[in-house]
């Protein structure tokens, strides 16, 4: 079965996939963490090896820039109608690193957003893990995808995706299959109106969250990213994103 372009473009972006965004350079082992948006020495450009990613050249992209809030530099992104989003090229175990730490806020919620429904499957704020693999394990209608952007762009598409997003109803912990491919798992870690506005650190068990998604064990991360998108409802959004990192256990 061929997928939507929508899903398909989202994760060969992750990979690199598209023309407009230069592919992955080779990561080297030592290259762990993400660089963190605070240690940025201007508010004009992001910090080395963040990078932007397009759905499509047809969608408006987000606008991320660098900003202070509370006295540190953050990174500010306005959804209008748009979708788009940041990612980190790396390379990690999970299993020596198998905790994700970051920092995010969210002013206010799209109330049209429901990430259950596919016509309006939008989020204010997402952090996303990507992580490499073959074909060879791949379902096999999920090898017509992989087929597909290999013949396209050149590019292999990542393996398997979790998507950490902030969701307006669902419980945090929740686990939201993807509407059009089972190589991408949502998991709920912001919820509903608590605390809008305030910073909020998070903390996800990137292996166990892993094995409940997919029921296999992980193989290496190979890029973080972050988005925020509100194309399939038209919303205005803001949300914040503060410095991300890996932790031993």
């Amino acid at each position: 079965m061929i997928r939507p372009a929508h899903t398909i473009l989202l994760s060969a972006l992750m990979a690199g996939a598209c023309a407009s965004v230069p592919a992955p350079a080779p990561v080297a082992a030592t290259s762990t963490q993400p660089t963190p948006f605070s240690s940025a020495s201007s508010l004009e450009s992001l910090p080395p090896g963040w990078k932007p990613y397009r759905l499509t050249r047809f969608k408006k992209p987000t606008d991320y820039r660098l900003a202070v809030d509370e006295g540190k530099v953050a990174l500010r992104a306005t959804a209008d109608a748009s979708a788009s989003g940041l990612h980190f090229d790396t390379l990690v175990d999970p299993r020596e690193y198998p905790w994700l730490v970051w920092k995010w806020k969210v002013p206010a919620l799209n109330p049209e957003a429901d990430n259950t429904l596919s016509h309006v499957e939008d989020s204010p704020a997402r952090v996303i893990v990507v992580f490499e693999g073959g074909r060879e394990k791949l379902p096999d209608e999920e090898k017509t995808n992989f087929d597909l952007v290999k013949a396209t762009s050149g590019n292999d598409l990542p393996y398997a995706t979790l998507m950490y997003i902030w969701e307006n109803r669902l419980p945090e912990g929740a686990l939201i299959p993807h509407h059009f491919t089972s190589r991408i798992k949502m998991i709920v870690a912001g919820s509903g109106a608590n605390d809008l506005g305030a910073w909020h650190e998070e903390r996800a068990n990137v292996l166990e969250d892993y094995r409940r998604a997919f029921g296999e064990e992980p193989p290496r991360i190979r890029a973080v990213g972050v988005m925020s998108d509100s194309d399939n409802t038209g919303a205005h959004t803001v949300a914040w994103y503060g410095d991300i990192r890996f932790e031993r256990p």
